[in-house]
């Protein structure tokens, strides 16, 4: 069966030689030229990922993905965990790090080599469709339910962003484990090039912070390696 890909570009070339090429390369391809039409189309077409420009005719592409990341995954005909790659000419640090911080799964910067984009898909796809649902996870006294999305600390909850709780999750997997910073940003954030950026401490950071309040540490930094979580004082 064809994984099906929803491309929201404004941009009608560059939205014809999406298409095509990924039509080619065995997907079920879908388009949409803003926010608004997005919306309709992933409630309608439920794609397995979504190509997300940010310059759209009618909104901000982050409007999009906030919709997206808001939504109620019971009640609401938008999935939450829909995979989506910003693809966007905004090649600026700040732009990267915010476009992670709302939620995006993998960001390219055009221009950009059709293979890279195709790698980044089939990379972003594997990842969503090997995680299979888990039930309650619980490390200490914290708990992190995958399905609800809810994490509580001593039975009081804890508000996170998407990119927060996928790194959060990604720990309490298997919470006595140092995970690498590579491997963080491979899983959570889906590089497929490392280069030098501070993504994995910045969230950490912000991680910690709102973990703490109960006076436990909780993500630890393991000087040189990468991060592992422990409910440890």
């Amino acid at each position: 069966m064809k994984q099906s890909l929803l491309i929201v570009e404004d941009d009608e070339p560059t939205r014809a030689f999406l298409a095509d090429n990924l039509s080619a390369d065995g997907f079920k391809v879908a388009c949409a030229g803003g926010v608004g039409e997005g919306l309709r189309a992933i409630e309608v077409r439920h794609p397995s990922l979504v190509l997300l420009d940010l310059g759209l005719e009618d909104s901000h592409g982050l409007d999009l993905l906030d919709r997206v990341r808001s939504a109620d995954g019971i009640a609401s005909r938008l999935d939450p965990d829909l995979p989506v790659i910003v693809i966007t000419g905004r090649a600026a640090e700040a732009d990267r790090v915010r476009g992670f911080a709302r939620g995006a799964d993998d960001y390219l910067v055009k221009p950009f080599h059709y293979g890279e984009l195709l790698g980044r898909v089939r990379a972003v796809l594997r990842r969503s469709g090997g995680r299979p649902r888990r039930g309650v996870l619980r490390v200490g006294e914290l708990t992190l339910d995958p399905l609800t999305r809810a994490v509580r600390v001593g039975g009081l909850p804890v508000h996170l962003s998407a990119k927060e709780f996928s790194l959060l999750q990604a720990l309490a997997e298997d919470p006595t484990r140092v995970r690498s910073k590579n491997e963080l940003l491979r899983d959570v954030w889906g590089y497929l090039s490392i280069g030098q950026t501070r993504t994995v401490d910045a969230h950490a950071c912000r991680l910690r912070r709102k973990l703490g309040s109960s006076g436990r540490g909780w993500v630890v930094n393991v000087r040189g390696v990468g991060y592992k979580l422990t409910d440890a004082a």
